[in-house]
C-alpha cells in the first residue's frame, strides 16, 4: 500500500527557490522546528523555519518513494463514486466483499465482524494466496486475471478502484468526430454572431465544404448527418446560434472570458444609474393628437434601488431630459395630495425613523416623491444625451464623476435594466395601450386602447414608484449578515444611513437649477416673454428694459432657466447678488398642478378652434375641463369612448387588490371613462361620416384631416 506521507529529516531533498537543497540539521527553536539546508550547487547553508518552508509556494519536497499526487491522471475518489447509481454502488459493495474475503477470509475484512461459518476453508489465512484467487474465480465464474486485477485496484484505491471505467468522450461531442471538423463548425457558428440566424443544415454544409477546401478531400472524416446535428446541439450551449434570439446570441457572445467584475456600492448616493428605454405602451401626444411611443429616462441609486428622477418623453429624448432627471435628484418633485402617507418622503430625504419633521406630524408639510441624494458617480451608456457639453460641465462643477458603461453591455447597469422589466410586468401591462415587448406579443390594435396623455403616463409611473416599488421587498436588496432578509428600497435607504452613518445631501439646493436648460430673453417692463407666455417677479425690477452685459450670441438678453415639465414658472439668477428667484406665469394662479409645454400647446390649439380671441387663461381652463371629462364629441371619439367605457367596466370588476388599479392617478382616469356622459345617449347625426373596418379608401379620404382633430375633444 502506498502512502501520502513523506519523511522530513536529515538528508531530505527539497526544491527551494528553484534550487535543489538538502537538509543537514534539524533543531528546536523559539518559533518551532528550524532546519538548516545546504544548496547542492552553491554549497551555501541557510537556516529557516520548517513550518514556513512547508507552506511556502516556493518550496517543494522531493519524495523518495511513489505515492498519490494531486496531479495524478485518475479521477478523484469523490467524483468516481458520485457518478454511480444505486445498482452500481450495490455491485461494487458486493465485489469489495469478495476481495476482502480473498485477502482476509472475512467479507467484512475483520474477524470481529465475522459472519456465520467464516472463514470458509478455501479462504483461510493458511491457504496460499494463489489458491484463494483460483477459488474465488471459480466461485464467481470469472477469470483468474480478473480477480488479480480486482485485488490490485482495491489495494490501491479502495472500493472506488472497483468502479466501472467510464469512457469520457471529448467535450461530450463523441469520440468518432474529428476535432478539426468540430473546430471548423465553431468557426462557422461564430461568424454568424452579427448576421441573421442560420439553419443547422446550412452550418453543417458550410463546415463540411470548408474542411474539404482547407485540408483536402478525404483527409478529415465528415460525420454523418445525425452525428453532426448532435455536435451542433452540444456546441449550442457554448456558442448559441439557433435557439435564442439573435440579439440574445450577440449579448452572450460579447460576455467577457474571465471573471466577471462588479461595482459594489457601500452607501446611498455612491453610484447613480441613468438609462433610457422605450416603454411598451402607447400614449397620446397632446400636441399632435397622435398615438406615440413613450421613452422613460430614470435615475436610480444603486445601493438602495430608489428612483430619484423620472422623465417620460416621446421617442426623441434629448439632453435636457437627462439633465432634468439629475435636477430631480437635487430637488425632488412634490408628492401628490392624495398619496398615502408611507409613499411621501421628507424634503431633506432623511427617513422618518431617523428624523421626524414636526410640520409633517401636524399635517402642514408637503413631502417629496423620493429622497434627495447627491450622487458621487453616475453610470451612463454612450448615448449622446448623457455626454452633452452642458451635462458633463455641470457634473464637473458639482464634483460628480461620470462612469460610462461598456458598449452594448446592459448588464453594467443591471439594476436599472431590471427596473425596466419590473415596470413593464407590474404596471404597463395593466394599462390600456400596452403593446407587449416585441412584435410577437403585440395585440391586434393596441393604439385603439390608449387614452393616457404623456404627462398622465409620467404621473402614473411616478406614483407607482412611490407607492408600490419603493415599499416592496426586492430579492437583490439583502444584507449578507442577515441571510434570508429581503428589504425594500425605502428600508434599504434607512439601512444605508445606519451602515454608512451619513448621507450626502445637496449643500445648496439652488445648485439644482444649473441642470436646467437655458434660454435667452429680454426683460421688458411687464416681465419676460417665454414660449408665448409672460413671466414676472420682483427680482426683475432692477433689470427691466435694460441691456444685459452678456455678449456673443446672447448679446443684449438675459439667461432664463426653465423646467420642461412645468411651464408655470421659470428661474432667474440675479447677476449682482447671485441669488436664484422664481418667475411665475401670469396665469399660474388658476392652476393647482404643474403644466407641461406640450399640454399648453394642445390647449392653445383647442382654444383657437373654439374662441375668436383666445388667450392662455381660456385655453388652460378649457383644457382642464376637457381632461376632467376625458371624452370627445366626434364620431370616432364617441366610438373610442364607448369602447373604453366597456373595457374600464371590466377592469373595475377585476380583483380589488390590484395595486395598479388602486393608484389614484389610474383610478381617476378609469372613473372618467365609466362616468355617465351625454355621449352615452346622444344620437348619431346622419350627416356625420361613419367610418369602420369596411370603409372604402375614397370614403376615408373625403374626411378633412385638419378638421378631423379640430373638434376631437369638444363637449358633446
Amino acid at each position: 500500500m502506498t502512502s501520502a506521507a513523506v519523511r522530513i529529516g536529515v538528508g531530505t531533498r527539497l526544491i527551494h527557490d528553484g534550487e535543489l537543497v538538502e537538509i543537514v540539521e534539524i533543531r528546536t527553536g523559539r518559533t518551532g522546528m528550524d532546519v538548516v539546508f545546504k544548496g547542492t550547487s552553491t554549497q551555501t547553508f541557510t537556516r529557516a523555519c520548517l513550518k514556513e518552508l512547508l507552506v511556502s509556494d516556493s518550496t517543494r519536497v522531493i519524495p523518495e518513494s511513489e505515492g498519490p499526487s494531486s496531479d495524478d491522471a485518475s479521477e478523484v475518489v469523490g467524483v468516481v463514486l458520485a457518478q454511480l447509481n444505486d445498482v452500481e454502488r450495490q455491485d461494487i459493495a458486493e465485489r469489495a466483499a469478495h476481495v476482502r474475503e480473498v485477502l482476509t477470509g472475512f467479507r467484512s475484512g475483520s474477524e470481529h465482524l465475522a459472519l456465520p461459518q467464516e472463514p470458509r476453508p478455501e479462504y483461510r489465512a493458511d491457504v496460499p494466496l494463489s489458491t484463494r484467487y483460483a477459488s474465488k474465480a471459480a466461485e464467481l465464474g470469472v477469470g483468474l486475471r480478473t480477480i488479480e486485477r480486482w485485488v490490485q485496484q482495491f489495494q490501491k484505491n479502495g472500493e472506488a478502484g472497483l468502479a466501472p471505467t467510464r469512457d469520457k468522450r471529448s467535450a461530450g461531442l463523441g469520440a468518432t468526430v474529428d476535432p478539426r471538423w468540430t473546430e471548423t463548425a465553431i468557426e462557422v457558428m461564430v461568424e454568424h454572431k452579427e448576421q441573421s440566424r442560420p439553419s443547422q443544415t446550412m452550418v453543417i454544409t458550410r463546415t463540411s465544404a470548408r474542411v474539404v477546401a482547407r485540408f483536402g478531400e478525404g483527409v478529415v472524416e465528415v460525420p454523418s448527418r445525425a452525428t453532426a446535428f448532435r455536435v451542433l446541439a452540444e456546441l449550442e450551449n457554448r456558442y448559441p446560434t439557433f435557439r435564442l434570439s439573435t440579439k440574445r446570441n450577440r449579448d452572450i457572445a460579447e460576455r467577457p472570458d474571465g471573471v466577471y467584475g462588479k461595482l459594489r456600492p457601500t452607501r446611498p448616493g455612491e453610484y447613480l444609474l441613468m438609462d433610457t428605454t422605450r416603454l411598451d405602451v402607447f400614449a397620446l401626444d397632446p400636441f399632435t393628437l397622435q398615438w406615440v411611443q413613450a421613452e422613460l429616462t430614470v435615475g436610480m441609486d444603486w445601493y438602495t434601488r430608489c428612483v430619484t428622477g423620472i422623465r417620460v418623453t416621446p421617442v426623441s429624448t434629448k439632453s435636457v431630459d437627462a439633465a432634468s432627471v439629475l435636477y430631480q435628484a437635487y430637488r425632488p418633485r412634490p408628492a401628490g395630495k392624495d398619496w398615502p402617507a408611507h409613499a411621501v418622503w421628507p424634503e431633506h430625504g432623511i427617513p422618518r425613523s431617523v428624523l421626524i419633521d414636526v410640520d409633517a406630524v401636524e399635517g402642514s408639510f408637503v413631502g417629496a416623491v423620493g429622497p434627495a441624494i447627491v450622487p458621487e458617480t453616475i453610470v451612463i451608456d454612450h448615448g449622446k444625451i448623457y455626454v452633452s457639453d452642458h451635462l458633463t460641465s455641470v457634473c464637473q462643477r458639482m464634483g460628480i464623476s461620470i462612469q460610462p458603461a461598456r458598449l452594448r453591455t446592459g448588464r453594467d447597469k443591471g439594476p436599472v435594466e431590471r427596473f425596466f422589466r419590473t415596470i413593464r410586468e407590474d404596471l404597463l401591462q395593466a394599462l390600456p395601450g400596452y403593446k407587449g415587448p416585441d412584435v410577437h406579443s403585440r395585440g391586434l390594435d393596441p393604439e385603439a386602447e390608449a387614452f393616457f396623455y404623456l404627462d398622465e403616463l409620467e404621473a402614473i409611473i411616478r406614483e407607482w414608484v412611490a407607492v408600490v416599488y419603493h415599499h416592496r421587498p426586492h430579492d437583490s436588496l439583502v444584507d449578507p449578515h442577515v441571510p434570508g432578509l429581503r428589504m425594500s428600497p425605502a428600508v434599504m435607504f434607512e439601512h444605508g444611513i445606519a451602515r454608512a452613518g451619513y448621507i450626502e445631501a445637496p449643500r445648496d439646493p439652488d445648485l439644482a437649477y444649473e441642470f436646467l436648460k437655458t434660454e435667452w430673453r429680454k426683460v421688458q417692463h411687464y416681465g419676460v416673454d417665454f414660449g408665448g407666455r409672460r413671466y414676472n417677479g420682483a427680482s426683475l425690477n432692477p433689470y427691466r428694459n435694460m441691456t444685459s452685459p452678456y455678449i456673443g450670441k446672447a448679446k443684449g438678453r438675459w439667461p432664463i432657466h426653465h423646467d420642461p415639465d412645468d411651464v408655470t414658472r421659470v428661474y432667474f439668477r440675479d447677476p449682482e447678488t447671485r441669488a436664484w428667484s422664481t418667475l411665475m406665469w401670469e396665469h399660474a394662479a388658476s392652476m393647482d398642478m404643474p403644466l407641461s409645454e406640450d399640454a399648453l400647446q394642445f390647449a392653445r390649439k383647442l382654444a383657437a378652434s373654439k374662441y375668436t380671441y383666445p388667450d392662455d387663461r381660456l385655453a388652460v381652463a378649457d383644457l382642464l375641463e376637457r381632461w376632467n371629462l376625458g371624452l370627445g364629441s366626434s364620431v370616432t371619439e364617441r366610438r373610442m369612448a364607448l369602447r373604453l367605457s366597456r373595457e374600464a367596466a371590466l377592469l373595475d370588476t377585476a380583483e380589488d387588490d390590484d395595486p395598479v388599479a388602486r393608484l389614484p392617478s389610474v383610478a381617476r382616469v378609469l372613473a372618467m371613462a365609466t362616468a355617465p356622459t351625454p355621449i352615452d345617449t346622444a344620437p348619431v347625426e346622419e350627416d356625420e361620416p361613419e367610418t369602420g373596418d369596411d370603409d372604402a379608401e375614397d370614403e376615408l379620404d373625403a374626411v378633412d384631416e385638419d378638421d378631423f382633430y379640430a373638434d376631437a375633444f369638444e363637449d358633446a
